[in-house]
């Protein structure tokens, strides 16, 4: 309106100004009047100037709401898209906004993530791990990888990356374990899980070595026909009682020797030992003992458990989702090889001062005799 009054006022003194300076007064007052209805700072925006763009683009409307919080123009929007597409992800990850209930993805929900283990069955071998492991992993809180990694002793140098590949994908609230028998007898094996993780929970299963050793031979004769006899492989002179300790069968039961080399990089009370024996005579009661140690509710009971006569091993009852019972495979609960008396005794002889020595540090007497 103030406008309109203005020109009504100049036009009578139009006539005087030449053609040029009529359209340069109509430009000034056309200037002076989108001034006045639109605030100088929409038209000319200075290069500093931090309101959003979308706040100068449609005048007096949008200028009077002032909503500046949800702003951003169409071609921001694409700059952000594409200096968001050049950043790494790490880097994407850091730089997006944060809100107050952020979302979670659909596979961390779905099927949870793989980590490095919380527990590992470290030993040993023929004493009972495999059965250790198929009757804890009945446990809802447990996954475990379904074989033996190796990777303390063997594919160390892939690195931890490729170890915790291996890993099922458990949620926050299990426990992720893994079992190779051979960890306990590997004298680099304890400071490389001590490097992993100084609070990873170790479980040992032990087994008369006498009868261990036995058992291992048995195995080892099963693939190679040809094996020399047990007598000759664990004496070098039976008749003087010296026995090969060079023999793999024979040194893995030398508990006392190898928990040595454990006990220089954990706590004893970080190592729980299981019985071969008494898992096999009283399975439900070890697991108990297992699951307190793991810190787990004692789900796994006698009630999963049934003595198989022809295997003369524990089987783990039929699960509801199957129809048959579970029990471990044929070279589980095999007839041992026969082997002379008198090279048995020889050997509970050789193997008695290690056992009492073994009893001694771990404070417990299992009795093998």
């Amino acid at each position: 309106m103030a406008c309109v009054l203005l020109f009504s006022r100049l036009l009578p003194f139009s006539h005087r100004l030449r053609g040029t300076s009529v359209c340069l007064l109509s430009l000034f007052l056309s200037y002076l009047c989108y001034c006045a209805l639109f605030p100088d700072s929409t038209v000319m925006p200075k290069s500093g100037d931090p309101t959003p763009s979308c706040e100068r683009a449609d005048g007096a409307k949008r200028l009077l709401q002032r909503s500046v919080s949800s702003c951003v123009s169409p071609l921001d929007a694409r700059t952000s898209s594409v200096e968001a597409f050049r950043l790494k992800p790490d880097q994407r990850a850091r730089s997006s906004v944060h809100t107050d209930t952020p979302s979670t993805p659909m596979s961390n929900l779905k099927f949870g993530n793989k980590k490095l283990p919380n527990a590992i069955i470290v030993g040993v071998k023929k004493g009972g791990t495999r059965a250790v492991l198929e009757f804890i992993r009945i446990h809802p809180d447990v996954r475990a990888a379904g074989t033996e990694t190796h990777f303390f002793d063997r594919n160390y140098d892939r690195g931890l990356e490729w170890y915790r590949g291996l890993m099922p994908r458990t949620l926050e609230s299990q426990i992720t374990m893994e079992k190779t028998p051979s960890y306990f007898v590997t004298k680099e094996t304890p400071h490389r899980i001590s490097a992993m993780s100084q609070d990873t929970k170790l479980i040992v299963v032990v087994r008369d070595p006498v009868t261990r050793a036995i058992s291992d031979y048995t195995q080892t004769l099963s693939k190679t026909p040809d094996l020399p006899s047990f007598q000759e492989l664990a004496f070098r002179n039976q008749s003087l009682g010296i026995v090969d300790m060079s023999w793999n069968a024979i040194r893995i039961g030398l508990y006392a020797l190898h928990l040595e080399n454990w006990l220089r990089y954990f706590p004893l009370a970080q190592i729980h030992f299981v019985s071969g024996e008494r898992l096999i005579t009283d399975p439900a009661g070890e697991l108990a003992r297992v699951q307190d140690f793991l810190g787990l509710k004692r789900i796994v009971t006698d009630k999963h458990f049934y003595f198989n006569r022809t295997k003369g091993f524990p089987c783990l009852k039929k699960p509801e989702s199957s129809g048959s019972p579970r029990c471990l495979g044929k070279s589980k609960g095999r007839t041992h090889v026969q082997i002379d008396r008198d090279a048995i005794e020889q050997l509970r002889d050789f193997y008695r001062p290690y056992n009492v020595k073994f009893y001694e540090m771990v404070g417990h007497d299992f009795k093998w005799e």
